[in-house]
C-alpha cells in the first residue's frame, strides 16, 4: 500500500508531468526498491529525469538546489556523521559552520532524517536538495580515509580470555529495537565523532534540564552538545554494559575500559570512569590511541638544542632521567617517544604504568594494582631480578619507590621516571623533601625536563596579529627581536573546528645535571639556588622555549602566557 505523503509527492510529479502515473504507481509497489527512497529508485529506473526532478522539488519546496559535479565537498562536515546514517537517510553534508549544517538530500519532506542529523551533531540543519543519482553516487564513493567505520566494540582482554567472546556488535540490522533507540545511537555516534575529531577526554555532565557534552581538544574543554535529560539512565547503562559494569549500582564511583575497533588493524581504548554527583552520574571517556605512542621525536617540539641533549641522556648506558609536568601535559608521549628509539632487539625494557594505556610490542609493561599490594616499589624490586636494560616508572610518588628507582639507576640501569613538579629546578629538591640523601640525587640524576603543551595555530587561517611592543616585552621578549616581525594570532576555520587552534606542541626546559649543580645539590641548595644556576649555563625555561615557538609562528603569545609562567 502506497503512504498517503508518497502518493501526494506522485501526484504533484504527474501534475508536472515529470512521469507517468501508471509507471510511478507501480514503482511506488514494487517489491525489488526495498529500504531505498522512492526517489532515488524512480530516477535509476529512468521513470522520472534527476535533473528535472530537482528543480521541481527545490521551487515547490523553497529549498536551495545544489550540483554535487561542481560542489566542493567539506570533508570535516562529511566527519560530522556516519557513513551508515548516511545510507540510512541517502543524505550527505556539504559543508558546515559554528551553527549549522548543510546537507544534500533527495526528498526534502524526510523529515526524520534532518532531525536524526540534528540530534546526532548538535548542528540547525539546512537540507540542500540535489540529483539523486549524484547523491547516491557520492555517498558510496566515500573511501575509508573519509569515513571511520565503527566496525565494532569489545572489552579489552585483560584477564587472557578469548576476546571474541567479549565482543558485542554494535552494527545490528535498522530492526533491531536496540539498535535504533535514541541511547545506542547517541553512543554510537559520540564515540565516531570523538575519534575522527581526535579529542582526547569525552565529559557527559548531568545537569537539572539537560546532559552538557563536552570533549577535550588540545587539552581545553569546549561544549560539543547538550542533550535531553530523559536520556539520563539509558546512556549511563549503555555505557556500563559496554564496560561490562554493574548498572544497578548508581551510588558508588566505577571505573571501567571499552574498545572500539575503526578498522581491521587499528582498535582504540576508552578509559571510562562514573561518579555520582547531584543531578546524576557524571561520565569521562578517555582515549587511548596507540598511536599516540609512537610520536616520532622531531614531532614532540624541542628546540634543537634541547633534542641533542635529551638524546644524549637516553643513550647513556645507566642513571636517571626525570620528567615532570602536570597531568596531560605529554610526559607519557615523551617517555615513549625515547622508549620507542631505544626499543630494540639487544635491551630489555620493563615498564611500571598505573594503568598500562598503551600496549608496545617488544616492552614489558606491568600495571600497578594497589588492591592486590602490586605498587610501584613492589614491580621496581621485581625488575631489578629480571635482567632490565632500561627501566620507566610511571610516576615517582613516595619514598619508597623514589629509593628503589634511584638505586636501579647507580646499579647499571637506565631509568626513566616522572614528578609532579613546575620546572626542572623544583624536582631534585623535591626529592629531597622526600628523604632521598643529597649525594645519591647527585650520584645518580643526569638529566631533568620539565614541559607543558600549547596548541598550535591553524596553518590554515593563522594571521598577523598587532599586539603593542610593550607588552610583548612584559611577555619576554627583547626589543632587537621585535624588529621586522608580528606575532601570528588565530582566526577559525572549518579545519580547525572555528577555534584558531589544530594539534598541540612541547615547551620543554631540559636541564642537564652539571658538575655545578652537583655541588649546589650536595650543599643542600634550594631550587632558587638550581634556577640561578641553570640560567648561568644557559638552559632556557619553558617560557623562554615557547617564546621561541611564537616567533616562528607555531603558537600564538595568548597560548603561550597560559600556559607558562616568566
Amino acid at each position: 500500500m502506497i503512504h498517503p505523503s508518497q502518493l501526494h509527492l506522485i501526484k504533484g510529479l504527474i501534475a508536472q508531468n515529470l512521469g507517468d502515473e501508471t509507471t510511478l504507481l507501480k514503482l511506488a509497489e514494487d517489491e525489488k526498491r526495498k529500504s531505498k527512497p522512492y526517489l532515488l529508485y524512480v530516477v535509476e529506473k529512468g521513470a522520472v529525469n534527476a535533473h528535472a526532478l530537482m528543480e521541481y522539488l527545490s521551487q515547490r519546496y523553497i529549498i536551495p538546489m545544489l550540483d554535487l559535479d561542481a560542489a566542493q565537498i567539506d570533508e570535516m562536515a562529511v566527519q560530522k556523521i556516519d557513513k551508515s546514517l548516511m545510507l540510512k537517510h541517502w543524505v550527505l553534508p556539504i559543508t558546515r559552520d559554528k551553527s549549522y549544517i548543510y546537507l544534500a538530500v533527495i526528498d526534502p519532506t524526510d523529515f526524520k532524517a534532518t532531525e536524526e542529523v540534528k540530534f546526532n551533531t548538535g548542528l540547525e540543519v539546512v537540507p540542500i536538495v540535489v540529483e539523486a543519482d549524484k547523491l547516491a553516487k557520492a555517498i558510496m564513493g566515500l573511501s575509508d580515509s573519509t569515513q571511520i567505520q565503527l566496525d565494532d566494540i569489545v572489552e579489552p582482554n585483560t584477564e587472557g580470555d578469548n576476546e571474541d567472546d567479549n565482543e558485542l556488535d554494535i552494527y545490528k540490522s535498522q530492526d533491531d529495537e536496540d539498535d535504533s533507540s535514541p541511547a545506542t545511537r547517541f553512543v554510537k555516534q559520540l564515540l565516531i565523532t570523538a575519534i575522527q575529531r581526535g579529542v582526547s577526554d569525552i565529559h557527559l555532565e548531568p545537569y537539572e534540564r539537560d546532559i552538557r557534552v563536552r570533549f577535550r581538544q588540545d587539552g581545553v574543554l569546549h561544549d560539543e552538545k547538550h542533550i535531553p535529560i530523559s536520556m539520563k539512565e539509558a546512556v549511563v547503562s549503555k555505557l556500563k554494559i559496554l564496560c561490562k559494569l554493574d548498572i544497578s549500582e548508581r551510588r558508588l564511583p566505577q571505573d571501567g575500559r571499552l574498545r572500539v575497533r575503526v578498522s581491521a588493524s587499528k582498535t582504540i581504548d576508552f578509559r571510562v570512569s562514573f561518579l555520582p554527583t547531584n543531578f546524576g552520574e557524571t561520565t569521562v571517556m578517555r582515549l587511548l590511541d596507540p598511536s599516540n605512542s609512537k610520536v616520532p621525536i622531531e614531532a614532540l617540539g624541542f628546540l634543537p638544542e634541547q633534542r641533542k641533549l635529551f638524546e644524549e641522556a637516553i643513550r647513556r648506558p645507566y642513571g636517571m632521567i626525570l620528567v615532570t609536568g602536570p597531568t596531560g601535559s605529554g610526559k607519557t608521549t615523551t617517555l615513549y617517544t625515547a622508549l620507542n628509539m631505544l626499543n630494540t632487539t639487544e635491551v630489555n625494557i620493563s615498564t611500571a604504568e598505573d594503568p598500562v594505556e598503551i600496549p608496545v610490542y617488544g616492552i614489558n609493561q606491568v600495571s600497578i594494582n594497589e588492591r592486590v599490594g602490586l605498587n610501584f616499589a613492589t614491580v621496581l624490586r621485581s625488575f631489578l631480578r629480571q635482567d632490565p636494560d632500561i627501566i620507566m616508572v610511571g610516576e615517582v610518588r613516595d619514598l619508597e619507590t623514589a629509593e628503589t628507582a634511584i638505586k636501579a639507576a647507580q646499579t647499571g640501569h637506565l631509568v626513566l621516571a616522572t614528578l609532579h613538579t613546575n620546572d626542572a629546578p623544583q624536582t631534585l629538591t623535591r626529592l629531597e623533601n622526600m628523604g632521598i640523601p643529597t649525594y645519591n640525587i647527585a650520584g645518580a640524576v643526569h638529566l631533568v625536563m620539565a614541559q607543558r603543551l600549547a596548541r598550535k595555530l591553524c596553518t590554515h587561517c593563522k594571521e598577523p596579529l598587532k599586539v603593542p611592543e610593550q607588552a610583548l616585552m612584559e611577555a619576554g621578549f627583547t626589543a632587537e627581536e621585535l624588529q621586522g616581525w608580528r606575532p601570528m594570532g588565530p582566526k577559525g576555520c572549518p579545519e580547525c573546528n572555528d577555534s584558531g587552534y589544530k594539534g598541540r606542541i612541547g615547551l620543554y626546559q631540559v636541564m642537564p645535571i652539571s658538575d655545578d649543580m652537583k655541588d649546589i645539590i650536595l650543599r643542600g641548595g634550594t631550587s632558587m639556588d638550581l634556577a640561578r644556576q641553570a640560567q648561568k649555563e644557559g638552559i632556557m625555561t619553558m617560557r623562554q622555549a615557547g617564546l621561541k615557538q611564537v616567533k616562528e609562528g607555531v603558537t600564538s603569545l595568548e597560548e603561550i602566557l597560559r600556559v607558562t609562567n616568566l
